[in-house]
């Protein structure tokens, strides 16, 4: 699994796409993990953003939204070796450290904060981008290692 983060229109998309122009993309919402034979050796999702909103308005309680994120992620980590393929998820970096106002935009953060820190625990691979530079902030060797 590789993770990209960043920013609103700092170049995750582009790199993606170019580094993995044969992927098969879909989005969060369509719950790609559910697929019991996943299309294509490459995966990208995208659209996370929209997937927490629609899961916080349908969940009060943070940690049942925390625990339903891990489940999703260990769905993807177990498909990855069922079905060797590989998942590229691109996950929004929202906030930068303000706290916002309202009540439910930090909900949103603070989730959109417990997926990028669950996505990077189990990803290979974690590059952050701003500006359109990619940094590496993890690289796990060829063989996969235990979590």
């Amino acid at each position: 699994m590789q993770l990209f983060i960043g920013g609103a229109h700092a170049g995750k998309r582009d790199l993606v796409a170019s580094r993995f122009p044969e992927a098969v993309w879909s989005t969060a919402e369509e719950e790609p993990w559910r697929e019991e034979r996943p299309a294509g050796r490459t995966r990208v999702i995208t659209g996370w953003h929209h997937w927490l909103e629609t899961a916080l308005a349908a969940e009060s309680d943070d940690d049942r939204l925390r625990a339903r994120l891990g489940e999703r992620l260990e769905a993807l980590y177990q498909a990855e070796a069922a079905h060797d393929i590989e998942w590229v998820l691109i996950l929004p970096e929202m906030g930068r450290g303000i706290v916002p106002l309202e009540p439910r935009d930090r909900r949103l953060r603070d989730l959109a904060g417990w997926l990028a820190q669950d996505a990077a625990v189990r990803a290979d691979e974690v590059w952050y981008l701003r500006h359109g530079l990619a940094s590496c902030l993890k690289r796990r060797s060829a063989a996969r290692s235990a979590r």
